[in-house]
């Protein structure tokens, strides 16, 4: 059940404040990060593969094709690595500056007492979450607006957009 705008609406601008600020700078670091990883594991896969020929010429073809698709998975294999390291980097980047930005403005948990009570009625029992925000909850019913919580929603929902980690600036 969605929250009415008018409720989060202060909240959500300041933590996409909080997180694009953040994330501008993880997703800096992490294309550097990338970038080296990758230009590691490109050598690495040279190598591989100048080794795979030379042992393609004394086994035959068959060998050394196998050798290129072996070296080729591996560099795969170390990209989908480097970028599973960055994408958790950017995650704790963001959370952080999340947790940052709950704790350095006080009226932040009010309004996330006032979201919570929206969507979970007056009757609801709030209890401070740790890292900043709260949980709320009725019987049957949970509302989690932890600082972790809207951190990781935030990311989730860049969705595709987090594929440009990867381009090539």
């Amino acid at each position: 059940m969605a929250a009415p705008a008018d409720a989060l609406e202060p909240v959500r601008a300041e933590l996409l404040r909080a997180a694009r600020a953040e994330a501008g700078e993880v997703l800096d670091r992490a294309r550097a990060n990338a970038e080296e990883t990758l230009r590691l594991g490109r050598g690495t896969a040279e190598r591989v593969l100048a080794a795979a020929r030379e042992a393609g010429a004394a086994d035959g073809a068959a060998s050394a094709a196998g050798e290129r698709v072996r070296a080729a998975e591996d560099a795969w294999a170390a990209e989908l690595a480097a970028r599973a390291e960055v994408y958790a980097d950017l995650r704790a980047g963001v959370r952080a500056g999340v947790r940052r930005a709950l704790a350095e403005d006080a009226r932040a948990r009010n309004r996330l007492v006032a979201a919570a009570r929206a969507l979970l009625g007056a009757r609801a029992r709030i209890t401070d979450a740790p890292g900043g925000g709260v949980v709320a909850e009725v019987p049957g019913r949970r509302v989690d607006l932890s600082a972790d919580t809207l951190a990781d929603r935030a990311l989730d929902r860049t969705g595709a957009l987090a594929e440009r980690l990867w381009e090539r600036p």
